[in-house]
């Protein structure tokens, strides 16, 4: 029969052992000190005034009266050291750190006690420092309880961000909410670049900075146009969204260029000083007919024309004279100016 317990080495009271109290009173000190285990800190050498019954475990490389017994746990009792190698599945509450630990037989790990504001959560994947709720899951479900849920996201400060970051394989192309301001928004990027596409102020304005509009006019003054002769445009203004000048019509300025298909608000401005009758028509990439503005004899004259269009991506607009007229090339007075419905 062996003279020690197999879990926790107390010692058994032997039939023919004198003084059967010191082996008792051996076991008790040892069920004192590993029994409801609480941690004090883990050292690599003795604190210079223990209490009576404090417990610490012997961290690696230790010294002094600790040298020799790394990873034990040592207890001051009857004010000298007593040692006990902890054996996996021990469990210890650590005190400053206010945590459950169990032993797997070579380190010390916190056990979830469901406490109800742990320092992280990490469900079916690791939980970080900085992403301390962790999900690895099909879906996630928020539901309510007998009326409505929602869901909030709070930041510190107006330049702080409270968003929604949408991935693709940990690269981000979409983000909603508030981003460095109070404003709502959307963004979407293509990996590298972000670019905002929506902007809703906090009085409720909407702003679309990505969609493409523009005005091109030219600003050559009075030109007579004679019969059967295209032009474009020199200047651009009131401009976003990737709308530019494009191809070099003639020797007489740009076309208006379009970034992106969709339906546009078109509408085209022509002021005429003279006239002997004239055509002056929209086309769309130099042979299609979008509409024209028909002009007889007379002078001064304007002439306006508002529609709905489709563009294709890259379609370029230019203006083609038919017959004479004295036209006034200027903003306000001639001018195509374009809007992403």
């Amino acid at each position: 029969m062996a003279d020690r317990t197999t879990n926790i080495s107390m010692p058994f009271i032997l039939p023919s052992q004198a003084q059967k109290h010191v082996t008792h009173n051996e076991a008790l000190l040892a069920l004192d000190a590993i029994v409801h285990l609480a941690v004090e800190a883990e050292l690599t050498a003795p604190p210079a005034a223990p209490a009576e019954g404090a417990r610490f475990i012997v961290a690696a490389d230790a010294g002094g009266d600790w040298a020799g017994y790394d990873g034990h746990i040592a207890a001051r009792q009857d004010g000298a050291w007593s040692f006990f190698r902890p054996k996996q599945g021990w469990l210890a509450w650590f005190t400053p750190e206010q945590k459950l630990k169990i032993f797997d037989g070579s380190v010390w790990s916190t056990v979830d006690t469901g406490n109800a504001t742990p320092d992280m959560l990490g469900i079916n994947t690791s939980a970080d420092s900085y992403n301390r709720l962790a999900v690895a899951s099909e879906a996630s479900l928020f539901t309510h309880v007998g009326h409505g849920h929602q869901a909030k996201i709070n930041k510190s400060a107006l330049t702080d961000t409270a968003t929604l970051l949408f991935q693709s394989n940990w690269t981000g192309h979409a983000e909603i909410g508030l981003a460095g301001d109070n404003d709502f928004s959307i963004k979407v990027s293509n990996g590298a670049d972000w670019h905002t596409a929506l902007k809703i102020d906090q009085s409720g304005v909407i702003n679309l900075p990505q969609r493409p509009a523009g005005r091109a006019y030219r600003n050559d003054g009075a030109v007579n146009q004679t019969d059967t002769i295209d032009s474009g445009f020199t200047g651009l203004d009131q401009v976003q969204g990737g709308v530019v000048l494009g191809s070099q019509i003639g020797s007489i300025g740009q076309a208006l260029k379009v970034p992106a298909a969709g339906l546009y608000l078109i509408s085209l401005l022509v002021t005429a000083t003279s006239s002997s009758g004239h055509v002056t028509s929209l086309m769309i990439n130099g042979s299609n007919l979008m509409f024209g503005l028909w002009a007889p004899a007379a002078a001064p004259l304007g002439l306006s024309h508002t529609q709905v269009a489709f563009l294709a991506a890259g379609d370029e607009l230019s203006l083609r004279h038919t017959g004479t007229a004295q036209i006034y090339f200027a903003p306000t007075l001639t001018q195509l100016t374009v809007a992403m419905l």
